[in-house]
């Protein structure tokens, strides 16, 4: 039995699909049961991080920390006998400034550890999933806004982070790892927005944005400090090619997907 947790998520829910079509019995956390939608052979229980679900017959974990203390948590696995815990973490390959962002996800790294759970860390850079934050934009205005155009980073489609985290559970040689994730190629914003055109059929602008406005339209999606974090993050890599990592093809033994890959497969999300 694998639990996994943020079951309903962009990660969560293609953990759940590799892992039924790898033929692994799942118990899915969520605090809806009722609006889940996950595949009926999953086992759905109400609950999340903060009281932890039943872990009865569970050997595994797939733990999304969210913003939760994971000590209790932790403390509760470890209690109940689980065998290994994949974290999903967090980095910025090529960037090592403290950050808050960075150093809660280190904080969640820790939690686990000190309970001494078998572990592996999954850290994943951007995802490419937060370009979805463009939408509304692009179908409005057929534009994207970004204070740093040129800002160049490895993204990452979260199939591919599912991929490493599945693999890492189904295999007990990958406890004790900690691995860095991105995607197959830098590309600037810029760049993003022609693919991202190319995939709907039609020409998408760019415009500048100030780094006040960024803050501005950011402030429903992050707290202040990590919007600060992505402002910083930004003008670091503006300029720059963000570095690139094989440990996607290394654990799954298949190549990572690009953005066009990802574009495609999302392009109805932007035309809605």
């Amino acid at each position: 039995m694998i639990l996994v947790t943020g079951a309903t998520g962009k990660v969560g829910r293609n953990v759940v699909g590799e892992l039924l079509r790898a033929g692994a019995r799942v118990r899915a956390v969520s605090r809806s049961p009722e609006r889940a939608g996950l595949p009926a052979e999953v086992e759905v229980v109400r609950g999340d991080l903060a009281a932890p679900p039943p872990l009865d017959g569970v050997e595994k974990i797939f733990l999304f920390p969210g913003e939760t203390d994971l000590r209790p948590f932790a403390d509760a696995a470890r209690a109940a006998g689980v065998r290994h815990v994949a974290l999903l973490s967090s980095s910025v390959p090529g960037y090592d400034r403290p950050n808050p962002i960075s150093d809660a996800h280190l904080a969640h790294e820790h939690a686990v550890a000190e309970a001494g759970l078998p572990y592996t860390f999954v850290r994943p850079g951007g995802f490419m999933a937060n370009d979805l934050t463009w939408a509304e934009t692009i179908r409005a205005e057929n534009v994207v806004r970004s204070p740093y155009g040129d800002a160049g980073t490895a993204l990452i489609d979260e199939r591919d982070i599912a991929a490493v985290i599945v693999g890492a559970l189904l295999d007990d040689a990958h406890i004790g790892q900690a691995y860095t994730l991105t995607g197959p190629q830098s590309l600037t914003v810029k760049q993003r927005v022609d693919i991202l055109g190319q995939a709907l059929g039609r020409e998408l602008r760019f415009e500048h944005q100030s780094p006040e406005a960024f803050a501005i339209d950011m402030a429903g999606f992050a707290k202040p400090e990590f919007v600060d974090a992505m402002l910083d993050f930004g003008a670091f890599f503006d300029g720059k090619a963000g570095p690139v990592f094989p440990t996607v093809a290394q654990v799954t033994g298949r190549p990572a997907h690009t953005y066009a890959q990802w574009a495609a497969h999302h392009a109805a999300e932007f035309r809605a």
